[in-house]
């Protein structure tokens, strides 16, 4: 197993610096003062050192199709992304969808990603995405940990089939049940599907994640039902709700009363700033809503919010990266979270809220006795760190460095002597 020494870290929340020794590819010990010999050393030079980033939404079955539909996404909106995708399905291989999603693995690692909820498509006869990306999940999880959701894109009910499509994913080995009862027809069916992913999530023993009140329809309402089968069923910390966008435009006294329940609810809430940001409040003309959940909101009455990438150069979002402090950072800007506290939460919704929602507390995080994986930034701190969209000094997994980032160097040429700029205040 592998060892390594660091030394130097600024730890989150803690003064001064400390380090870390990794045994067996599990943290040993944390402090001040530690001395070893033999060991292979890294200096993290003051740098702050944190657990790997987790995406908690993403759609590893769909990131790179961008540059390879047949016709691009003209409109930018959800629903014509929908159909793209609708279009491209039948021609999807578990050559191109493994080669897609291991590629932005890469580009997970590098960013210092190391845990991943992915949604897979259920809605498909061939399940292809599901297989895909459960045989990815098993390939390559000495690398990263990757939880799949079967997902109904289409709806359960919108198919005769879409139920027994569902139960057949969960069966192939998804790890999550996934729901999209805006998407279904009507109302009742709506309900139905929420409904139905309860009851197979009893049945099967799985975590939930619903794509939920994804427009910016107020009238769209079912994260209440959701919310109401946590309660009813005890699946308190259990389950997630994606998107959430609706809440945006929730009356206000009806939005105050439904933040209590979900709190009671014990829910997990998951805001994509990427797709949330562009996708949502198309149809507003001026004055356009910001088009995500009640974020701030959420936080004041104490539910646990998360960040999620959720797509990558694919119908719904052309851009991005794997990058989760650049989705932090669109997230202080669009839903004013700019305060000095407010960065440290920031961090806190792409680590360990983030963890909380996936249910692995239990082997994540900077604790002795935890498996050695963790993100050595090119910052001092939360705020430097957001501000700046920090590169990844060093990603480590289970005490073997995996990835290793040269920060770009600018030389100016303005005086006698030449002198690097690096956008931080100097030495501290």
């Amino acid at each position: 197993m592998n060892s390594l020494f660091i030394k130097n870290a600024k730890l989150r929340g803690q003064e001064g610096l400390s380090c870390i020794l990794i045994e067996d590819g599990s943290i040993s010990r944390i402090g001040e003062g530690i001395a070893v010999d033999g060991l292979e050393t890294v200096d993290a030079g003051g740098n702050l050192v944190v657990p790997p980033f987790v995406d908690p939404h993403v759609h590893l079955d769909a990131v790179l199709s961008a540059g390879d539909l047949s016709r691009p996404n003209k409109s930018g909106t959800l629903l014509e992304a929908i159909d793209i995708w609708g279009e491209r399905k039948p021609f999807l291989t578990k050559e191109i969808l493994k080669q897609n999603a291991r590629e932005v693995v890469n580009w997970y690692i590098a960013n210092g990603v190391l845990r991943v909820r992915t949604h897979a498509d259920c809605s498909d006869p061939t399940l292809v995405t599901v297989e895909s990306l459960v045989e990815l999940r098993d390939e390559v999880r000495d690398l990263i940990d990757i939880q799949v959701v079967a997902f109904p894109q289409d709806g359960i009910f919108t198919k005769p089939d879409g139920e027994a499509l569902l139960r057949k994913a969960l069966e192939i080995g998804a790890d999550v049940v996934g729901g999209a009862p805006h998407i279904e027809y009507t109302r009742e069916d709506g309900v139905r599907d929420v409904e139905t992913v309860y009851r197979l999530a009893e049945e099967f023993d799985r975590l939930i994640d619903i794509h939920i009140d994804e427009t910016g329809d107020p009238h769209s309402r079912f994260v209440e039902v959701m919310a109401k089968e946590n309660i009813n069923r005890g699946w308190q910390g259990r389950a997630a709700a994606s998107h959430t966008t609706a809440m945006h435009n929730y009356n206000n006294d009806y939005a105050f009363k439904l933040l209590g329940i979900l709190k009671k609810a014990d829910m997990n809430m998951i805001t994509n700033p990427f797709d949330n940001s562009v996708l949502q409040n198309r149809t507003d003309g001026y004055p356009r809503k910001r088009g995500h959940t009640r974020v701030d909101e959420l936080l004041a009455r104490g539910v646990n919010v998360c960040i999620g990438h959720d797509s990558i150069m694919d119908p719904w979002y052309s851009m991005g990266k794997g990058n989760m402090i650049a989705a932090a950072n669109l997230l202080a800007h669009t839903a004013h979270m700019n305060g000095h506290d407010q960065i440290t939460t920031l961090m806190d919704m792409i680590t360990v809220r983030s963890a909380r929602t996936l249910k692995i507390e239990d082997t994540y995080g900077l604790e002795t006795g935890k498996p050695a994986d963790l993100v050595i930034l090119d910052a001092r701190d939360d705020a430097e760190a957001v501000r700046l969209t920090s590169e990844c000094l060093y990603v480590i997994r289970r005490g073997k460095i995996i990835s290793k980032t040269e920060p770009a160097v600018r030389t100016l040429f303005v005086k006698e002597t030449p002198e690097t700029v690096d956008f931080k205040l100097g030495k501290r």
